[in-house]
C-alpha cells in the first residue's frame, strides 16, 4: 500500500504530460513551458509585527512537532512563539517562562524546536536521543526558567546526512520513521537536510524525453537500497528493475518529506543534475557528448553527458522542472561529479562545472551547490569554473588527517566541518569527539576562516545517540565545550537524574571510544561479523585493524550501567544504552578470542580448539539475545520493511535482496571479492543476522578447521561469495519485535565475560 497518504497526481500522467510537451531547445525559456511548481512554502514563517497574543504569532508546524515529541500533558506547557533572527542574520531562540509556562521563541519553526530542546537537556535535564529518551523522567509540572536565556547560532549551516545515508539507515523507512528523524534534527538544531527518497523521479521523467523508454529507465534505475551510489554516479541497475509503482510511491514520500522541512522552514538540500545518464544517450540525442566513466569497486558506472556540450542544458531543464513538479524547490543542491574515481577523459572540467552550476542558477535562482569534500574532490579545477560564494563544501575528511588547511585547499569556498563517524551503519560506538571540539574552534577562529557550517554525515545517522548530540552541540553552545563536563551532563539527563554510576559509565566511555584521534575516522568493529579467518583482525576491508581505545573502558562501564538505580532503568535510552554497550563488550572480546582460536589450531590442540570455539559460540548467541532484547537490533525490521514496498511478490523478493545484500555481499561477486572488497562493508550486530548469516558462516569455517586437525588434512576451501549470495536470496522472516529483558541478558554478558582488569 503507498506510503505516503497525501494525494498525488499520478506517475504515468504526470510523466504523460511532460512528454506531451515540445522539446525545451525550441520553447524559449526551457522550464517555464513544464508544468507549473507547486506552491513554494516560506521558509521563515515568522511574522516580525505579530504579538504573542496575535493567532498569526504562532508556529503550527512546530507545535505539531512538538505533540509528537512530547507526552501531552508537557506539550500543553509550552507556548510557542515566532522571534526575531540575530543582527547578523543567524537563527537565535530564547527561551523563558515560569513553572508549567514555558515560551520559546524562535527565527524559524525548526529554531523554536531547537530551544525547546536546549530546554529539555538543561532546564528539565531529560534527553530526547536518536534513538532513546528519558521523558518519564519529566515531573508533572515543568519547570521554570529562571532567568531568560538566548542562544544564537554560531554558523549558518547545520547540515545533516551522508550521500549514503539513505541506503544505510534504511531505502525502506516510512513516512513516520522519516518524520520522526526530521523532528529530530529540528530539536538538535539543524536546518538543512539530504532527501534522497524519491530522487529517481526526476531522472525516470526526463528521460523519457530524450530517448528512453519506462522499460528501459526501470531497469536501469537500481533499487532503493543502492540508490545513493547510482546518484553518486558509481553504479546502476543493481536490485532491479523498480516497478512503476515503487517510484510513485518513493516520489510521493520524498515530497512529503520536502514540504515538512519547509514547514519547519528547514532547507531540504536536493539531488542536483551534474549529467548521468544511461547507456546509448549519444545515439539518441544527436550532438551529446557523453564520456564513459569506468568501473567503481566492480560495477559499470553510467555514462556522463558533458555539461558543457550542447544537449546537457536541455536535459538539466528537463530534470529540475520534473523535479520542482514532485518535490517543489529549494535553496541547496547537492552534486559530486567525478565522485570516487570518476574519469574526465577529454572533459574541461573548469568549463564543465561552470555549466552544472549555470543549469542549476536556470531552475533555481539563488540556489547553494553542496559538494562533499571526500578524498582530492572537490579539486581546485572544478571550483575555479564557478561562483564559489554559491558553494558549500560539506567536509567529509574534516576529524581524520592532520595539518588541513581547508580555505587553501579550496580557495577560501564556504565550508562546513563534517564528521563521517560510523561507516556503513556498523553497530559499534564512538568517535573522534576531542577533534571535533577543538578543530571547530580553532578553524572558526582563524583570521581568513572560511568555516560556515557544520555537517553531520555518518554513514548512516540514528545509531550512536552521544556522537549526534555533541557534534550538533557545536553549533549552539557559545563557549568551548568541556568535554568531561558534557559527558557527565550527558550522563545526568540520558536517565533523568543524578546516578554515580551512570556518571562513571559515561566517563569510561568518553575516556574509551569518545577520545579516538585522527588516526581514523571510525571505531573497530567486531569480529563475530567478519568473513572467517583466524587471522581476521575486521569485518570489513576499510575499517582499522586495531581497537582504537583501550577495551577495558566499554567493559568497565557495562559494569557500571549493571550498578544504575532501578528507578532509572525503565527508560528507552537506559535500555538501549545497556544494550549497546553489552553488544560492543561483546564484540571487543571477539579480538581477544580469535587469536587464542588460531593458537589452538596452530599447536594442533584440538581439545582446546574445541573448547574455544565453544566459548566463541555461546558469546555469538549471547549477541543474538542481547541485541534481539532492543527494536533498534533487529533484521526482522529491516527485512519486513523492504518487503512492504513492492509492487507485487517479485518486486518484494527483489527489495529483499536489496538489502540484505547490502549488508552482506554487497554487490556482484567482482564487487564483493576484487582487492578493495565490499563484502561486509556493512557489517551490524542485529539479531537475526547474527544467528542466520554471521554465526552459521563461522560454524562452517570452524567445522573446516576441525575436520583437518582430526584428518590431518588441509581444510577444504569455501566459496564464500556462493555462500552468502545463496543467503542474500533468501526469504526467510524474523522477528520484529524485541523479546527478553534487556538487563537480565546485558547481566548474562557481564557474567561471561572476563572482568575489565583481566589481562586476556
Amino acid at each position: 500500500m503507498p506510503r505516503s497518504d497525501r494525494p498525488r497526481p499520478s506517475l504515468r500522467a504526470g510523466i504523460l504530460a511532460l512528454l506531451a510537451l515540445p522539446a525545451l531547445a525550441a520553447v524559449p525559456g526551457g522550464a517555464a513551458a513544464l508544468p507549473a511548481p507547486r506552491p513554494a512554502v516560506a521558509a521563515d514563517p515568522a511574522p516580525a509585527a505579530a504579538s504573542a497574543e496575535s493567532p498569526r504569532a504562532r508556529v503550527p508546524a512546530a507545535e505539531a512537532a512538538l505533540r509528537r515529541l512530547l507526552p501531552p500533558r508537557h506539550a500543553l506547557q509550552f507556548t510557542l512563539l515566532p522571534g526575531p533572527r540575530s543582527a547578523d542574520g543567524q537563527d537565535r531562540f530564547t527561551v523563558s517562562g515560569r513553572a508549567g509556562a514555558v515560551v520559546v521563541r524562535g527565527s524559524t519553526p525548526a529554531t523554536v524546536l531547537t530551544g525547546v530542546g536546549w530546554y529539555l537537556r538543561h532546564v528539565a535535564r531529560v534527553d530526547v536521543g536518536w534513538p532513546g529518551d528519558s521523558l518519564d523522567a519529566l515531573p508533572d509540572v515543568l519547570p521554570g526558567v529562571p532567568q531568560p536565556v538566548t542562544r544564537t547560532a554560531l554558523v549558518r549551516h547545520r547540515y545533516a546526512l551522508n550521500d549514503t545515508d539513505d541506503g544505510y539507515a534504511g531505502a525502506y523507512r516510512t513516512w513516520e520513521e522519516r518524520r520522526r528523524q526530521i523532528d529530530l534534527l529540528a530539536l538538535h538544531g539543524v536546518n538543512e537536510v539530504l532527501v534522497q527518497v524519491g530522487a529517481e523521479y526526476p531522472y525516470y521523467a526526463a528521460l523519457q524525453r530524450h530517448g528512453y523508454t519506462a522499460a528501459e529507465l526501470r531497469a536501469w534505475i537500481p533499487g532503493p537500497a543502492h540508490q545513493s551510489w547510482w546518484l553518486l554516479q558509481n553504479l546502476s541497475g543493481f536490485g532491479g528493475p523498480v516497478s512503476e509503482q515503487l517510484i510513485e510511491e518513493r516520489a510521493a514520500l520524498g515530497g512529503r518529506v520536502a514540504d515538512e522541512l519547509r514547514a519547519l522552514g528547514m532547507t531540504p538540500v536536493l539531488p542536483g543534475y551534474f549529467g548521468t545518464v544511461p547507456p546509448g544517450f549519444a545515439g539518441r540525442n544527436p550532438g551529446a557528448r557523453v564520456h564513459p566513466q569506468g568501473t567503481w569497486d566492480g560495477f559499470a558506472r553510467p555514462d556522463w553527458l558533458d555539461p558543457a556540450g550542447p544537449v546537457f542544458a536541455a536535459l538539466a531543464a528537463d530534470y529540475y522542472a520534473a523535479q520542482r513538479a514532485r518535490f517543489g524547490d529549494s535553496a541547496m543542491y547537492r552534486m559530486s561529479p567525478l565522485h570516487e574515481g570518476g574519469t574526465a577523459a577529454s572533459v574541461d572540467v573548469k568549463a564543465a562545472a561552470g555549466a552544472v552550476q549555470r543549469a542549476l542558477r536556470t531552475a533555481h535562482p539563488g540556489a547553494v551547490w553542496a559538494v562533499l569534500g571526500w578524498q582530492e574532490d572537490p579539486t581546485r579545477e572544478l571550483l575555479s569554473g564557478v561562483d564559489t560564494s554559491r558553494m558549500l563544501i560539506v567536509d567529509g575528511m574534516s576529524e581524520r588527517y592532520e595539518n588541513l588547511d581547508r580555505e587553501t585547499s579550496w580557495a577560501h569556498t564556504p565550508y562546513a566541518l563534517g564528521t563521517i563517524h560510523n561507516f556503513g551503519g556498523h553497530t559499534t560506538i564512538g568517535a573522534n569527539t576531542g577533534v571535533w571540539l577543538r578543530r571547530f574552534g580553532q578553524w572558526r577562529a582563524k583570521p581568513d576562516s572560511a568555516l560556515s557550517g557544520i555537517a553531520y554525515m555518518p554513514e548512516a545517522a540514528g545509531v550512536d545517540p552521544a556522537a549526534f548530540a555533541l557534534f550538533t552541540d557545536l553549533a549552539w553552545e557559545p563557549g568551548p565545550v568541556d568535554r568531561k563536563e558534557w559527558f557527565a551532563a550527558y550522563a545526568r539527563r540520558r536517565y533523568g537524574a543524578e546516578d554515580g554510576y551512570a556518571a562513571a559509565a559515561w566517563e569510561a566511555l568518553r575516556s574509551g571510544p569518545y577520545s579516538t584521534g585522527t588516526d581514523s575516522a571510525q571505531p573497530q568493529d567486531g569480529l563475530f561479523t567478519a568473513r572467517p579467518s583466524l587471522t581476521a583482525n575486521k569485518a570489513g576491508t576499510w575499517t582499522p585493524g586495531d581497537m582504537r581505545y583501550p577495551a577495558a573502558s566499554v567493559r568497565t562501564a557495562l559494569d557500571a550501567l549493571l550498578k544504575v538505580a532501578p528507578r532509572l532503568r525503565r527508560s528507552s535510552a537506559y535500555r538501549y544504552d545497556l544494550v549497546d554497550t553489552a553488544r560492543q563488550a561483546l564484540a571487543n572480546h571477539s579480538r581477544v578470542l580469535l587469536p587464542q582460536v588460531k593458537a589452538a589450531y596452530e599447536a594442533k590442540d584440538l581439545g582446546r580448539f574445541r573448547l574455544l570455539v565453544g566459548e566463541w559460540q555461546r558469546d555469538e548467541r549471547l549477541l543474538a539475545a542481547v541485541t534481539g532484547s532492543d527494536r533498534h537490533f533487529l533484521f526482522g525490521r529491516w527485512t519486513a520493511g523492504a518487503r512492504a514496498w513492492g509492487a507485487d511478490e517479485a518486486e518484494r523478493d527483489r527489495c529483499e535482496y536489496d538489502v540484505r545484500s547490502l549488508l552482506t555481499t554487497w554487490g556482484t561477486r567482482t564487487a564483493s571479492e576484487r582487492p578493495s572488497s565490499l563484502h561486509d562493508y556493512a557489517n551490524r550486530e542485529w539479531a537475526g543476522l547474527l544467528e542466520e548469516f554471521y554465526a552459521p558462516r563461522w560454524a562452517r569455517y570452524f567445522a573446516s578447521l576441525d575436520r583437518a586437525l582430526v584428518s590431518g588434512a588441509e581444510p577444504q576451501a569455501i566459496d564464500w561469495y556462493a555462500v552468502e549470495d545463496a543467503w542474500a536470496h533468501r526469504t526467510t522472516g524474523h522477528p520484529t519485535e524485541p523479546s527478553g529483558d534487556p538487563y537480565a541478558l546485558a547481566r548474562a554478558v557481564a557474567d561471561a565475560l572476563p572482568p575489565a582488569d583481566a589481562r586476556t
